[in-house]
């Protein structure tokens, strides 16, 4: 049986992830930043992690020419930003009406406020795989808050429920 795109997708929207933001800076100084669910841990000797970008994104072609990013894990009360930074598009008065806001880190790199988590990270490699590049980055700094996380399952946003550990 030949598994079909559709199909692949809809298997894959069994697992549930966190969500994040891959913020960098452009050559004009300004943000760009886009939603991923594709990202995890990679090595804690050195701090490295993952993400997965399409090659048609600008995203991609932003950390492969400044070298620098941030992965911002969102926290369960940013779904706005998440379905805004999903968006090819990123149309300034929608991001004001947002309060879409950004910082900087020691060494320059953007990460969104409020955020869980703030990873700044250093491209260490890319590795070409199907349509899509896996950027790993060393994590230089980060920020921590506590919080609950954003969730993507079966192609919605979702909260933790208050069930407990099972």
């Amino acid at each position: 049986m030949q598994v079909t795109t559709t199909e692949f997708r809809k298997a894959l929207g069994h697992f549930a992830t966190g969500v994040t933001v891959i913020t960098v800076m452009r050559e004009d100084q300004s943000v760009h930043g886009m939603t991923a669910n594709s990202f995890t841990s990679v090595s804690l000797e050195p701090l490295e992690i993952l993400v997965c970008v399409d090659r048609r994104a600008l995203t991609h072609r932003y950390i492969r020419e400044r070298k620098n990013f941030a992965v911002n894990i969102l926290s369960e009360d940013q779904a706005a930003l998440a379905r805004f930074f999903a968006r090819p598009e990123q149309d300034p008065a929608t991001a004001q009406s947002l309060g879409v806001a950004f910082h900087a880190t020691e060494r320059g790199t953007p990460v969104i406020p409020g955020s869980l988590v703030q990873l700044d990270c250093k491209l260490a490699s890319a590795v070409d795989a199907g349509d899509h590049t896996i950027f790993i980055g060393e994590v230089v700094d980060m920020s921590v808050q506590d919080g609950r996380p954003l969730l993507f399952h079966h192609g919605q946003f979702k909260r933790l429920d208050d069930g407990g550990p099972v």
